[in-house]
């Protein structure tokens, strides 16, 4: 069995049925609004904790003068807070501060709400199928964080 292909899973359907929930999926909240990349800096600082600069450009596949670009004007709302990395005096952590984690957690509630409801149209069959789903989504995250990332624009 080819490990890119694996026989009893059509990856490329998959791949459709993925990009089609996204696209659904992100737009579910209506509270807070901004540029997809805002929220994605935002999120992944939520989620992974204070971060270097440069280790957002390999998350954010963004180039680096625009992601500092972003990050100060984040900065200038009161999301986001720079502070010493105490590993290296010379560089700096980035990390949200309490108005970034509540639009975070305000947006992640908002989804989580209204994907109940879509949730609850889905037959008893199909909820207990889509209850699986969620730790094999989380062990394709934990793969996908061991892997390289490039550097933005390579």
């Amino acid at each position: 069995m080819d490990a890119a292909q694996p026989s009893d899973l059509d990856v490329d359907e998959l791949t459709w049925a993925i990009e089609d929930f996204n696209t659904v999926f992100i737009r579910l909240a209506t509270v807070e609004q901004f540029s997809f990349s805002t929220l994605s800096v935002l999120h992944s600082l939520s989620r992974r904790g204070p971060m270097r600069v440069t280790d957002l450009v390999a998350t954010e596949q963004i180039k680096q003068p625009a992601l500092t670009s972003l990050i100060n004007k984040l900065e200038a709302k009161g999301l986001v807070h720079r502070a010493p990395d105490p590993s290296d005096r010379r560089a700096v952590l980035l990390s949200l501060t309490a108005a970034g984690e509540h639009i975070v957690q305000s947006r992640h509630d908002d989804r989580a709400t209204k994907l109940a409801d879509l949730i609850g149209r889905l037959s008893q069959r199909e909820r207990t199928t889509l209850s699986r789903i969620g730790p094999v989504l989380q062990r394709l995250v934990a793969i996908a964080a061991e892997e390289p990332h490039p550097a933005a624009g390579e």
